[in-house]
């Protein structure tokens, strides 16, 4: 299979894969990158206008951090839900696809450019009249554990998790203190014995989800201290735990398996190459979440702008005033529907 370009009926270029059997064009009149939450409605807001739409994702699972950090997590702030589980959330918000979404997993876009006409040609694979980037806080890569670790030991430390069951009976060390480290503390102690390991007093998680820690006997609170050293001893991973402040205040656990929740490094640097400016690391946005490239948008929290707040909900707004700013820039001679009872299926 090649890459090749024709020209079609109307005398526009497009570029198309031929193959042996069957030509296919690449062709849409969206294209949202990111998979996540906000990437997938945005999918869906955009087949509810009619947008011929492709979703291209890094991973090769749909559903983001909420998928791959804490499916079991209840979400409280998702409009309608009293709460909901991370997992059930992706799994409804994938069910709203259909057919008319191309979904496109372990695709990491690489190269957009601009062509003659306006549009975009991404990875010289897909022709498209208007991207939204909708990638979150960009590689989804964790902050690796800071000590060496041989092959048996890097076997039990863990940086995502679906299934709580694999930790039941055992003895799990936790290292981290923002929310992520919390939730998964909160979950696991009902199957296994969990310390917590922070570097400060602090977490800068929840306090609802601080005291729940607290007042649950399962769970060991270590502050404020850091991992200096680690071994395996006895089929266990043992760790010294250094008192910060206190440096000849050390102290040796052993667990059978370890979760660091140090975060991830947030990197939305590569759209720059795609003429994109950014704003203290995130993507600049106008009011109709325009980026400083024309037909570029960007939603979710890879977009900043004063006030914003991070959550999932101001996420799905975003996602319907890009689409509804394309619908008009595309489609100019249409009354655009924007009521939620005027949309369907």
């Amino acid at each position: 299979m090649f890459l090749v370009k024709i020209q079609n009926n109307h005398g526009k270029v497009i570029l198309c894969d031929f193959g042996k059997e069957h030509l296919i064009i690449k062709n849409y009149d969206l294209a949202v990158i990111g998979g996540g939450p906000v990437g997938l409605f945005t999918a869906y807001f955009a087949r509810l206008h009619g947008l011929k739409t492709v979703l291209l994702e890094s991973l090769n699972d749909l559903g983001g951090q909420p998928e791959m950090l804490y499916p079991f997590k209840q979400i409280l702030d998702i409009p309608v839900f009293k709460e909901i589980s991370a997992g059930s959330l992706i799994s409804r918000l994938k069910d709203d696809l259909d057919d008319s979404v191309a979904i496109v997993t372990g695709h990491k876009v690489a190269d957009v450019t601009k062509n003659e006409d306006g549009s975009l040609t991404i990875d010289g694979e897909f022709q498209v009249r208007s991207l939204i980037i909708a990638t979150g806080n960009g590689a989804f890569k964790p902050k690796k554990f800071p000590l060496k670790a041989d092959a048996e030991a890097s076997q039990r430390i863990h940086y995502f998790f679906k299934d709580p069951q694999f930790f039941a009976g055992k003895t799990v060390g936790i290292f981290g203190g923002g929310d992520t480290a919390l939730d998964w503390a909160n979950e696991l102690a009902a199957y296994a014995k969990v310390t917590l390991i922070h570097r400060r007093e602090q977490f800068r998680g929840m306090e609802s989800s601080v005291q729940k820690l607290q007042d649950n006997p399962q769970v060991s609170l270590m502050t404020p201290y850091l991992p200096k050293s680690m071994e395996m001893a006895g089929g266990k991973l043992a760790i010294c735990l250094k008192e910060v402040g206190q440096p000849d205040h050390l102290e040796t656990l052993a667990f059978d398996q370890i979760l660091v929740a140090y975060g991830f490094r947030a990197d939305n640097r590569f759209v720059k190459k795609w003429g994109v400016e950014l704003d203290h690391g995130l993507i600049a946005v106008s009011r109709s979440m325009q980026t400083s490239a024309p037909g570029i948008y960007a939603v979710g929290d890879a977009c900043g702008y004063e006030g914003r707040v991070p959550v999932i909900g101001i996420g799905f707004g975003e996602a319907q005033i890009a689409v509804n700013a394309i619908m008009r820039d595309l489609f100019p001679e249409k009354t655009l529907t924007v009521h939620s009872t005027a949309l369907s299926k």
